[in-house]
C-alpha cells in the first residue's frame, strides 16, 4: 500500500488522492497510462418529411459544428454526462438516450487519447426548442454539405451509426421512438416510416405488416390532413 497522498490530473484538473492499492508488480492504477472519456448524443427526429440530426456549435470557437457531448466527470455516469451535456448544449432535457457504441480509435482526437461513448435517442420535433440547428441525414451522406463537411473526431460516424440502428427499429415496428402523436391515420404512420427510412413504401404492404400491431379507435379523422381516415393507436 502507498501511504501517501498523490496528485494527477484528471481531464486537466489536478485532485488529490488518498492511498492506494498496488498490483502484483508494485503499480497503482495511476501508474498505467489511461484514456480520457467522453460523451457524445445524435439526437434525431422528422422534420418537413424528413429524417434529421441535431447539431450545436463546436466548442473551439470558429469551428463549425457538432454533436452535443462532454468529457465525462470524476465520479460522474454515463448516463447523468450525457443528460447534462443534452441540458447545457443543446437545450433538451428529459429523455432517455441509450448507448450507441464505443468509438476508441486512438487518434480520433487531436487533444489527447479519448474514447467516446456514443448515444442515440429519437425526439418528437415539437419537444425540442426553437432555433435548433437540424441538418438532413441525406443531405449529410458522405459530409457534402459544405456546413457539415467539418464534423469533428468521428461525429460523422457516430450519425451513420445512429441512422442505421433507429431505422432497424423501424422496419417492423410502428413507431418505437415515439414520433407520433396518437391517434393517428395509416397515412400519416406510413409518411413517418418513409422519412426515417428514406424510401416510398408501399401503401398495402405497408398496411398488411403495420394493422396487426395497431388497435382502431373506431374514429374517423377531421380530414384536416387529408382525406377523413380510420385512426389507430400502438399496441
Amino acid at each position: 500500500m502507498l501511504h501517501c497522498l498523490r496528485k494527477y490530473a484528471q481531464n486537466g484538473v489536478m485532485t488529490s488522492s488518498p492511498s492506494l492499492p498496488v498490483d502484483g508488480f508494485g503499480k497503482t492504477l495511476l501508474d498505467y497510462p489511461r484514456p480520457s472519456v467522453a460523451v457524445d448524443t445524435a439526437l434525431l427526429t422528422v422534420h418537413d418529411g424528413g429524417l434529421k440530426v441535431l447539431l450545436v456549435p463546436h466548442p473551439g470557437a470558429g469551428l463549425g459544428w457538432a454533436l452535443p457531448g462532454t468529457f465525462v466527470r470524476p465520479g460522474e455516469r454515463l448516463a447523468d454526462a450525457v443528460l447534462r451535456s443534452l441540458r447545457e448544449k443543446a437545450g433538451v432535457s428529459g429523455r432517455d438516450p441509450q448507448q450507441l457504441h464505443v468509438f476508441d480509435e486512438p487518434g480520433r482526437d487531436e487533444r489527447g487519447w479519448v474514447l467516446s461513448v456514443a448515444h442515440v435517442d429519437v425526439v418528437p420535433f415539437g419537444e425540442l426548442p426553437a432555433g435548433v440547428k437540424l441538418i438532413s441525414v441525406t443531405e449529410f451522406a458522405g459530409a457534402r454539405v459544405a456546413q457539415v463537411r467539418e464534423l469533428p473526431y468521428d461525429h460523422a460516424q457516430i450519425i451513420d451509426y445512429a441512422v442505421a440502428q433507429v431505422r432497424s427499429q423501424y422496419l417492423s415496428a410502428p413507431d418505437p421512438g415515439g414520433l407520433l402523436t396518437p391517434p393517428f391515420t395509416l397515412k400519416e404512420l406510413r409518411e413517418l416510416h418513409e422519412a426515417v427510412r428514406g424510401e416510398s413504401l408501399q401503401r398495402d404492404t405497408f398496411r398488411r405488416a403495420m394493422e396487426p400491431q395497431l388497435v382502431a379507435t373506431g374514429e374517423i379523422s377531421d380530414g384536416t390532413k387529408g382525406r377523413p381516415a380510420a385512426l389507430f393507436m400502438p399496441y
